[in-house]
């Protein structure tokens, strides 16, 4: 397995996710214009830290890039967020809306 290649396109995909250019996340980052898209071209990786504030701008963390049968990390946080502010008895009726969506 190529991982620079498959770093590179999973960042791409989560940034493609959230709608914002390649651009607009290297300046949100903190970063020259081109820095995501010296990643994403196979040019370079991120630091360390670079990618913690990769995760950290995506509101994922770091396990949830790696985990690729969640095809929207992003998404599945903000549900967690959310259900953790409903009683027991609410987030079990999601749960089970969750789990009638899957079965179709």
């Amino acid at each position: 397995m190529d991982y620079m290649e498959w770093f590179a396109a999973r960042l791409a995909q989560l940034r493609m996710e959230k709608g914002v250019s390649a651009r607009d996340m290297s300046l949100s980052l903190g970063q020259s214009e081109s820095y995501i898209n010296k990643i994403e071209n196979h040019r370079t990786m991120p630091s360390m830290a670079g990618f913690f504030y990769i995760c950290e701008y995506f509101g994922i963390e770091p396990a949830d890039f790696f985990r690729t049968e969640s095809n929207s990390p992003q998404k599945a946080q903000e549900v967690i967020s959310e259900l953790e502010k409903l009683s027991p008895k609410q987030a079990e009726h999601i749960l089970a809306v969750i789990k009638d969506l899957n079965m179709k």
